[in-house]
């Protein structure tokens, strides 16, 4: 009986019944057979609770928009977003946007704010456009304003589409008059390209240039400065500026440059109801050194003090006064 037990715990220690410790003769094998199907090991991202793992789901909620966690939102979309539309916020911007017929494409307004003169005209100028009004909460402003300080109201506007500087010219020729360009150089507030705007629309000219790089763009603040001309005066962006004022020349438009160094006075301008770009530069640089070889001429505006400078918007205002009332001469004669 006794036999009987040791043989049956043997036939469970091993087949061959041997009380031997350690690998008996075949036990690789047998091992091996165990090991099959399991294949190579997983890579670290590929494990579950391996922080890499961890790590690469994270990376792929962000890209893929969804919310992984509390106060997690898609960045990726939201960046995209603001490179092909602006938000202008708070009441004053909104109801003043709104006045100077700013292209604009949704109205936010937070639920359950206080209705001042405000918001009840912009609602009301927005439903005069038949603008989309959405009431959404006041979180979802903080996220599509970027924390900015907007009072419950926001206003959408679109991308701006700006023009080829070739279709300035050819605006011109549509209206059987001599083309007035005016260029910027280098100038990057958008307040003082909005008032350049304003200017040239208001002395007759038929279009601005700017250049793609280094230069201010038609932003909110830009539509907001030019009280409602860029909807009337079209913006082109030109790729190299340089290379706009030679195509432009062979055209036969002269290229006038406003500096400080010029070489005659605004006043002694002859060239005035000619077909001309007017270029302007920035108050503390002026024109670039490219820019202004390629002018024609330069001209300066006599100031009192020689310490004293003129911002481009105040610059180019008085640039197109003087060439305005020589055309208006010319017209006369």
């Amino acid at each position: 009986m006794a036999g009987g037990k040791g043989g049956g715990l043997g036939g469970r220690g091993n087949k061959s019944g041997s009380n031997r410790k350690g690998a008996q003769k075949g036990s690789g094998g047998q091992r091996k057979q165990g090991l099959e199907g399991r294949g190579p090991t997983p890579k670290a991202e590929d494990r579950v609770k391996h922080p890499a793992a961890r790590r690469a789901a994270s990376t792929a909620r962000r890209t893929q928009g969804t919310t992984g966690g509390r106060g997690t939102r898609p960045k990726v979309p939201y960046k995209a977003n603001r490179q092909i539309s602006e938000l202008i916020a708070g009441r004053n911007s909104v109801v003043e946007a709104l006045r100077a017929q700013i292209p604009a494409t949704t109205l936010y307004v937070a639920t359950q704010i206080d209705i001042d003169e405000r918001v009840r005209e912009s609602l009301t100028l927005a439903t005069q456009r038949a603008l989309p009004i959405l009431e959404v909460s006041r979180q979802e402003v903080d996220r599509l304003t970027d924390g900015a300080i907007h009072q419950g109201i926001a206003l959408q506007i679109p991308q701006y589409s700006y023009a080829h500087p070739d279709d300035l010219v050819e605006r011109a020729q549509d209206a059987a008059e001599a083309p007035l360009i005016v260029a910027l150089d280098g100038v990057t507030d958008p307040r003082n390209l909005g008032a350049v705007i304003r200017s040239a629309a208001a002395f007759g000219a038929h279009g601005v240039v700017v250049p793609e790089r280094r230069s201010a763009g038609m932003t909110a603040g830009a539509w907001k400065t030019s009280a409602g001309a860029a909807a009337r005066i079209p913006v082109a962006q030109a790729g190299n500026l340089t290379r706009a004022l030679e195509a432009y020349q062979k055209q036969g438009l002269l290229v006038v440059g406003l500096a400080a160094s010029g070489t005659m006075d605004l006043a002694d301008l002859q060239a005035g109801a000619d077909p001309m770009v007017l270029v302007v530069g920035a108050e503390d640089k002026g024109l670039s050194r490219l820019v202004e070889q390629t002018c024609d001429l330069t001209v300066r505006i006599p100031i009192a003090a020689a310490t004293e400078s003129l911002n481009a918007g105040v610059a180019a205002a008085i640039a197109l006064y003087e060439v305005a009332q020589r055309r208006n001469r010319a017209g006369r004669l």
